[in-house]
């Protein structure tokens, strides 16, 4: 973060028996499991979910041996995916080489079933039936879009 930022402006708020707090100023934070950064560009956030996904890989590569279709989508959904996808709506990247650094997490994943050893990254998603991660991110924008328009929430809620 840009030193100056810091510097330039002074964030508080006033308090009655202290005066004024000033907020701290930070690189980044994390909040709900999200790391936000000053930029917005989430690059430490995915960049620590991928190494968290590769772990899971690495655990499911140790411990199952050619794996079949069933058992790969079962372990990479619940296991891998889930730390890929976790909060996606306030993460989704915009740039190029995030977008492709999460997307070769599920390429180094899908050649765990012994089917697919030999096959295309396309060949091996049209066999194990499953979409691109980006493919999946836009998607659930679409929907949460669709939701909001045509009030699905309820308004009561708070």
């Amino acid at each position: 973060m840009d030193v100056n930022r810091c510097n330039t402006f002074k964030y508080g708020f006033n308090t009655i028996d202290s005066g004024f707090s000033e907020l701290e100023c930070v690189d980044e934070i994390k909040d709900l499991g999200v790391v936000i950064d000053g930029d917005l560009s989430f690059e430490s956030h995915v960049n620590e979910k991928n190494n968290k996904a590769y772990q899971m890989i690495g655990i499911i590569n140790r411990n199952f041996r050619n794996l079949d279709k069933i058992t790969f989508l079962l372990l990479y959904k619940s296991m891998v995916r889930s730390h890929l996808e976790y909060a996606h709506a306030v993460w989704n990247p915009y740039r190029a080489v995030l977008i492709e650094n999460i997307e070769k997490v599920q390429k180094r994943a899908t050649k765990l079933v012994f089917r697919c050893k030999k096959m295309s990254y396309r060949q091996r998603l049209e066999y194990l039936q499953l979409p691109t991660l980006k493919f999946r991110r836009n998607r659930g924008d679409m929907i949460e879009t669709f939701k909001i328009l045509n009030e699905k929430y309820d308004p009561d809620i708070q």
